[in-house]
């Protein structure tokens, strides 16, 4: 039982992080923080994320491509370029990385405001700390398996974040329904999305990117969303105003 819990924290811990603050934070800036708060969720998603932590930087970046280029050659994950979601996430992971490491140049309009916090990701996109997390990990499993099935969780764990990605970039394109005919594959794929906290309405984000809830039909809730209203009347966050 205690790995399964386990397991459960990093899936929606992870992919919390990943649609509060690489997403809707980084990416789009649907909201704002202040500098320290900002710190502070750059070492929450490392502590969530783990041995795959991504750099708000270089995802905020490359989903910025993604909206911009979706479905053509450019586009940095796309079913319709690639042969199979492994070629995609490979492909991703490349892009990613060069664009993290400065090994590309990158237009002007998809790097403004991107927060970044370079000797942290030094660190936490490091060998030695992804290393240190798998280890976390395996020592876990050791003292609380209590089944051989179990086992095969294990490596969800070392790479939750890639699969929260291929989820949606590579099924989100392909299979769902669509509330918005638009010149893209994308949909949603999920008319009550608690397994994708909101981000699997990906139809409804991409008509429009700049929403900070990702559900429009009276079914399509957005728990990402709840969170971040919550945050916003804390005074945590400070949520825009539609536009």
């Amino acid at each position: 039982m205690a790995v399964i819990l386990f397991v459960i924290v990093l899936w929606y811990g992870g992919l919390f992080f990943q649609s509060f603050f690489l997403h809707r934070y980084a990416a789009h800036q649907v909201f704002t923080m202040s500098k320290f708060t900002e710190r502070i969720m750059f070492v929450l998603t490392w502590i969530f994320q783990g041995s795959s932590y991504l750099s708000a930087y270089g995802y905020g970046i490359m989903h910025r491509m993604h909206h911009a280029y979706t479905d053509t050659e450019k586009d940095p994950h796309s079913p319709a370029h690639d042969p199979n979601l492994f070629a995609m996430m490979w492909k991703t992971k490349t892009i990613y990385q060069d664009i993290n490491n400065d090994r590309v140049a990158v237009d002007a309009r998809f790097t403004k405001d991107v927060p970044q916090w370079k000797s942290f990701d030094l660190f936490a996109s490091s060998r030695l700390s992804r290393v240190l997390w798998i280890t976390a990990y395996v020592l876990f499993f050791v003292f609380f398996v209590t089944a051989w099935w179990q086992w095969l969780l294990l490596p969800l764990t070392f790479l939750m974040a890639p699969v929260h990605g291929v989820i949606i970039n590579w099924f989100g394109h392909i299979y769902g329904y669509v509330n918005f005919k638009m010149k893209n594959t994308s949909k949603n794929l999920f008319p009550i999305d608690f397994l994708m906290m909101g981000e699997g309405y990906h139809n409804n984000h991409h008509k429009y990117a700049g929403r900070a809830n990702f559900g429009i039909k009276w079914h399509e809730i957005d728990p990402t969303y709840i969170i971040i209203k919550v945050l916003d009347f804390l005074g945590v966050i400070q949520l825009k105003k539609a536009s």
